[in-house]
């Protein structure tokens, strides 16, 4: 297991971090405002997210994903009170073990983890694309590559829902919208990547291809740290690496696991795949892009 990359100081840029109250998300937070960055903080629970950010020294921003109007609220946020924004770190998400349905109509898994980073990054973009070097972050998964995308169901309502499957798929549309945003960013200077953080001993269930024997069966992964199961410390280092690493050549690729540039889950034609998803999304998303 790779030792800790060294953060450089970071003073004078500003980074976003979803999903900031727990997990990975938290610890990311917490060493890129120990490392001098300006820090918004975003979390779903007002109190969790005002703790976190009195506690760290960062900017408290609240949204529920599961409501686009507050996704919508949160860009508008950062954008009022941002000057530059230095790196995006999508790694907000959630599980559900049953199919859900937010109150925007949208099955709860494909609007947390895929539609609200997306329209998020989409509001955010002018702001990330206007500072030089800028990076974008999302956090997948090793899952991805048990997902399958089908253009004309984009939200699996014709298969039988099981949780896992919804979630790999999820992580699977993140890495195509990487591989697409890369495709529009390229002549600038800034640089998306999805990284596979690992596997990661926090409260988060759904980050590994056995849920059943890892978090359903009363072995508790903490026995498991310092083997493959991760600290959430550790597991926030590469990501905090991507975002942060001076050597832009480094970190321009397309999907990493934890620190290692490697290919991404295979799907073919993905490049017209990941054009054709992300104009079907900005067409689900016309209501709140406008």
């Amino acid at each position: 297991m790779r030792a800790a990359a060294k953060t450089p100081v970071l003073t004078g840029k500003t980074i976003l971090v979803t999903g900031a109250t727990s997990g990975i998300g938290r610890a990311a937070a917490v060493k890129l405002s120990g490392a001098g960055a300006t820090v918004f903080a975003h979390g779903r629970s007002p109190e969790k997210t005002d703790a976190l950010a009195a506690a760290i020294g960062a900017v408290p921003v609240v949204a529920d994903f599961a409501r686009l109007d507050d996704v919508r609220r949160l860009a508008g946020d950062v954008l009022r009170r941002a000057g530059r924004l230095d790196a995006v770190l999508h790694n907000a998400g959630s599980f559900h073990a049953r199919r859900t349905i937010t109150g925007d109509g949208f099955e709860a898994t494909f609007q947390t983890n895929y539609l609200a980073p997306f329209l998020l990054q989409s509001l955010l973009q002018g702001l990330v694309a206007g500072t030089a070097g800028s990076r974008i972050v999302v956090t997948s998964s090793i899952a991805s590559h048990l997902g399958r995308v089908d253009l004309e169901d984009l939200q699996r309502s014709r298969s039988p829902y099981r949780g896992l499957s919804a979630y790999a798929y999820t992580k699977l549309l993140d890495v195509l919208f990487v591989a697409e945003l890369r495709r529009r960013l390229a002549g600038t200077t800034t640089t998306a990547v999805a990284v596979h953080p690992g596997f990661v001993g926090s409260h988060f269930g759904s980050g590994t291809l056995l849920p059943s024997f890892f978090y359903r069966i009363p072995v508790k992964k903490r026995y498991l740290l310092g083997l493959f199961i991760n600290t959430v410390d550790e597991g926030a280092e590469p990501l905090v690496w991507l975002a942060t690493h001076a050597d832009r050549e480094d970190v321009d690729h397309p999907y990493f696991s934890r620190f290692r540039a490697v290919d991404g889950p295979a799907v073919a034609g993905d490049e017209a795949l990941a054009r054709e998803l992300w104009r079907r999304t900005e067409t689900l998303l016309e209501p709140w892009l406008g």
